[in-house]
């Protein structure tokens, strides 16, 4: 089963009572990891067959995967001259003799030199965030964002991945949104640093700052039961994304959004 089918089956009150932070979390970890979903007191359990994992998880696997990536891409950003792509990224120069760089990611302070990152003082403790960094300040920054905005589908060789940044991002906020007033959106959209920016026929639009050249349009829809249409959410990129972030971290960029509006109070 997938996170979506299992969430489906919790209160989504967000009560942490089974030991993470959101019920959506919860979902990701007993499809993702085998997490026993009888931790949630109140999920409905009728028909639920979640195959137990064994011996290395595909997720162990895949972590370990990340953590020989990051090392390697340490190496890949080691002779890099912060002096001179420091504007282009949207950073600041910082630490001892300027070999430092400092900029936010999703409202997290991002402190990056040749040893390493914190994020917000502390190492990150997903592999994958630091992945997504170390690619962003590997491409040696650009030109501002023209917030000439184009969905996932324009971008070359990304068909594949359309599905992805709907499973994990888009649908997800859809189903969060969907049992929330507008005000609420509204509210955490803007604790992420969101300015709202209205899209023709969507109910809200909202430009949020990822990274400093990396914004993101969010645009929702309610739900029109009398219609047949649920709510829906759209994300949409600048049309220079690709010269700031790969395919790969730009779709997960989308999701660490998703996972931020999912555990900011409402």
């Amino acid at each position: 089963m997938n996170p979506l089918e299992i969430v489906r089956r919790t209160p989504k009150t967000n009560c942490a009572q089974c030991g993470y932070p959101t019920c959506l979390a919860f979902s990701a970890a007993v499809a993702k990891s085998g997490e026993d979903f009888s931790k949630c007191p109140y999920i409905d359990s009728t028909g639920l067959n979640v195959v137990e994992h064994k011996g290395h998880s595909l997720e162990e696997l895949s972590g370990q995967r990340d953590l020989s990536l990051v090392e390697h891409l340490k190496t890949k950003i080691a002779d890099l001259d912060f002096s001179l792509i420091a504007a282009p990224l949207g950073a600041t120069l910082c630490g001892e003799n300027n070999q430092a760089l400092s900029f936010p990611f999703l409202t997290q302070e991002v402190l990056l030199n040749r040893n390493g990152i914190l994020l917000d003082g502390r190492t990150p403790e997903d592999p994958r965030d630091q992945i997504l960094i170390y690619n962003y300040v590997h491409s040696q920054g650009g030109p501002a964002p023209t917030l000439d905005w184009i969905g996932l589908e324009t971008l070359p060789n990304s068909i594949s991945k359309v599905r992805t940044l709907a499973t994990y991002c888009e649908n997800r906020l859809a189903e969060l949104f969907a049992d929330l007033a507008v005000n609420k959106i509204i509210t955490a959209c803007d604790r992420l640093g969101g300015v709202t920016h209205p899209a023709p026929s969507a109910t809200y639009g909202c430009i949020i700052p990822v990274l400093p050249r990396i914004p993101q349009y969010l645009v929702y829809w309610e739900a029109e039961p009398e219609d047949g249409f649920p709510a829906k959410v759209k994300i949409l990129f600048d049309r220079q994304v690709l010269n700031f972030l790969d395919l790969e971290s730009l779709i997960f960029s989308a999701e660490r959004m998703a996972d931020r509006l999912a555990i900011l109070p409402a």
